[in-house]
C-alpha cells in the first residue's frame, strides 16, 4: 500500500455496533489496512450510518481535504452520500485499494456569521424564526438588493443538499456537477404589502449572498448547518459564497449521483 491506508471509523453509536462491525475491521485488517482511533492520523474515513452520519463525520473531522470519506448504510438505509453497505463493504475496500479508483467530489458552501467566523456546510444552510412571528430577511446578492422575504425562513443548498430539506420545500434537486447553490423560501408572505420571487432560484460560484436579519423582533432565529442548529445569538447577517472545498468520496462503479436519486424517490 501507499499512504492511502489508514482508516477512521465514525458512527455516533460505535460501540453499540462493535460486533456489526468487527468482521469489517478484520477483513480491513487483512487487506493491509491500518486502523487509527484518531481522525487526524487518518487519510481515509469511514462514516457508518447514514446520510446524517456521513454529514457528521465530515464536520467533525473539519471537511478534510487532504483525505477521503466513505459511507457505509447499515441494512435497510439509502444515502445519497453513501455508495456502500455492510454487505458489500469488500468492494469498497477494493476501490480503495485500487490506484485508479474513482473518486467524487462534492462542493461545499462558505457561511460567514456576523463578519467573523466561516462555517462549512456540505448539504445547506438554514435560517429559521425561532418563535410564533415571521422572520424578515433583506436578501442581496453581490451586495445589490434583490428582495426583502418575510415568512417563516430561507434555506441555502449546496447542489447535494438539492434532495434534502430543499426537495421537502419543492425546490429543484441539482446535479452535483453544476458549480453553485440554491435559495428556497420557507412559506413565504406573497400579497399586496409583501412580495418575494416565490421560488427557489439558483447562484453561480461567483456570485455572493447576504441575508440581512431585520431586527424586527425576531432577533434570536435557528441557524441550522447541515444536520446541526448552532447556538449563535443575536444573528444580524450571513455571507454565504461557494467554497473553494470539496469533499472527496469513494465512488462505487456504476453508481452515479442519478441512479442514487432514481433509486431514493422513484
Amino acid at each position: 500500500m501507499a499512504a492511502r491506508n489508514k482508516i477512521f471509523f465514525y458512527s455516533r453509536n460505535l460501540k453499540e455496533l462493535e460486533d456489526q462491525l468487527q468482521p469489517l475491521y478484520e477483513l480491513a485488517e487483512s487487506n493491509g489496512f491500518l486502523l487509527t482511533e484518531n481522525d487526524k492520523e487518518a487519510n481515509i474515513i469511514i462514516s457508518v450510518g447514514g446520510d446524517g452520519t456521513f454529514l457528521q463525520a465530515v464536520r467533525k473531522t473539519g471537511f478534510r481535504q487532504d483525505c477521503l470519506y466513505a459511507g457505509i448504510t447499515m441494512s435497510g438505509e439509502s444515502g445519497l452520500y453513501c455508495d456502500f453497505d455492510l454487505d458489500n463493504s469488500q468492494e469498497m475496500l477494493k476501490s480503495l485499494q485500487n490506484e485508479e479508483l474513482e473518486v467524487r467530489r462534492f462542493p461545499v458552501i462558505d457561511a460567514v456569521i456576523n463578519g467573523e467566523r466561516t462555517y462549512q456546510c456540505l448539504n445547506e444552510l438554514s435560517l429559521r424564526s425561532s418563535i410564533i412571528k415571521t422572520i424578515a430577511i433583506q436578501v442581496q446578492i453581490d451586495g445589490n438588493a434583490f428582495e426583502t422575504f418575510r415568512g417563516d425562513g430561507l434555506i441555502v443548498a449546496t447542489p447535494t443538499g438539492s434532495t434534502g430539506y430543499n426537495k421537502s420545500i419543492h425546490g429543484a434537486v441539482m446535479d452535483p456537477l453544476l458549480e453553485g447553490f440554491q435559495v428556497s423560501e420557507l412559506a413565504s408572505l406573497n400579497n399586496n404589502r409583501y412580495r418575494t420571487l416565490g421560488s427557489s432560484f439558483i447562484l453561480g460560484k461567483e456570485r455572493t449572498l447576504t441575508l440581512e436579519v431585520i431586527q424586527d423582533g425576531n432577533d434570536y432565529p435557528i441557524i441550522g448547518l447541515d444536520n446541526e442548529a448552532y447556538p449563535i445569538q443575536n444573528i444580524k447577517d450571513v455571507e454565504v459564497t461557494l467554497s473553494d472545498k470539496m469533499i472527496k468520496t469513494v465512488k462505487l462503479k456504476h453508481n452515479s449521483y442519478w441512479e442514487r436519486v432514481r433509486r431514493t424517490f422513484l
